[in-house]
């Protein structure tokens, strides 16, 4: 049963395999290949840039948030603060000097 399966599918008219070393395409036969072949790259291209746009948008968020988490971390520091009152409490308990 599975082989008159095969043998009914492998004699249909569309979808059939074509050597083209054995036998030579028409023109038409070219330009009908060419036409699916570019509806085919058509449905591809489409998903495709659907998939990039989302890549594209996923790591443009995850570099605008290191970005955006950066200059809040770094403003939040205060150790610029803290060296300069550590510097000013020095300079005002040390003793003076004649090159002062």
């Amino acid at each position: 049963m599975a082989e008159k399966e095969t043998k009914r599918a492998s004699e249909a008219g569309f979808a059939k395999r074509i050597d083209t070393a054995k036998e030579p395409l028409t023109p038409e036969q070219i330009q009908f290949i060419r036409r699916a072949e570019v509806e085919q790259w058509k449905k591809k291209t489409q998903k495709l840039r659907a998939r990039n746009v989302w890549t594209g948008l996923a790591i443009g968020a995850v570099v605008v948030g290191i970005y955006g988490y950066t200059f809040y971390s770094v403003s939040q520091e205060k150790i610029m603060d803290e060296i300069d009152k550590e510097a000013s409490v020095a300079l005002a308990t040390r003793g003076k000097t004649t090159a002062n």
